[in-house]
């Protein structure tokens, strides 16, 4: 892996997490600790990042990546958890999804059903499951909620998207958090990130939470769903390697592994 690169995915990881470990990294990564010590000494020399004890934190508050920089990173695992979410799902029902990257790609599985009514705030959802990108008819109802419109994450959000979501009742809400902890719950980085989440999952009568093996354990800023009101947990097979997954078995009523 070129340095380009790494730098890139390390910057990634801070601004999703703002404090990493240097063995989060290494596996991550995929490249050794000495190899990481250098890319940590280089990034602090430029004001990334600050190292501490054991890993590093971002220097300020940043973001989440785009939505087209995480819709490259773990595409594998990101389909074997969707091909998962969308065998949960029943004829018929009325389903929430926020905007993600995992959830993008559960919609290219919804698409292939039909009967399903999908309400999202995600531009890039909606079109999908209208067929824009292929040309197709569209098999399932589709509802964009309105509001502010966020470039970044190709969606709409703010207060006039929380009060349409409180108009609808879904029977399952799917949903992409920054970081799954069992303690903290699913976490958002941003506020009005986490306000949209919040809502379809008030609004449901389940909540599905699609999680990618990088995200277990990890807490982010901001709580949107605790652990006792999520009712699955779909994750990808590399969560077997993860320190955070006992725990989350104890904490949700079901986990998923792709």
């Amino acid at each position: 892996m070129l340095q380009e690169e790494r730098f890139l995915r390390i910057r990634n990881l801070l601004a999703t997490f703002s404090r990493v470990s240097v063995d989060r990294i290494v596996q991550d990564l995929d490249v050794s600790r000495e190899t990481v010590r250098r890319d940590l000494l280089e990034l602090e020399s430029e004001g990334v990042l600050r190292r501490v004890h054991g890993g590093a934190v971002a220097t300020g508050p940043e973001p989440e990546p785009p939505l087209a920089t995480r819709l490259v990173v773990r595409q594998k695992e990101k389909r074997a958890i969707a091909k998962a979410a969308v065998a949960l799902l029943l004829p018929g029902q009325t389903v929430f999804l926020d905007a993600g990257s995992t959830t993008s790609i559960l919609a290219e599985e919804i698409a292939a059903l039909s009967g399903m009514t999908v309400i999202t705030n995600s531009l890039s959802i909606a079109l999908k499951l209208a067929g824009a990108d292929e040309g197709r008819t569209a098999r399932n109802e589709t509802i964009l909620l309105g509001g502010r419109i966020d470039v970044k994450t190709q969606a709409t959000h703010g207060d006039g998207t929380v009060e349409e979501i409180h108009r609808y009742r879904a029977d399952v809400a799917l949903l992409s958090p920054v970081g799954l902890h069992a303690r903290h719950g699913a976490m958002s980085f941003e506020h009005h990130e986490a306000a949209i989440a919040r809502a379809m999952a008030g609004q449901s009568q389940q909540v599905v939470i699609l999680a990618d093996h990088a995200k277990i354990g990890q807490a982010s800023r901001v709580t949107y769903a605790r652990t006792a009101d999520i009712h699955a947990v779909v994750t990808d097979a590399k969560v077997r390697e993860m320190p955070g997954l006992p725990a989350l078995r104890k904490a949700c009523e079901r986990v998923v592994i792709a």
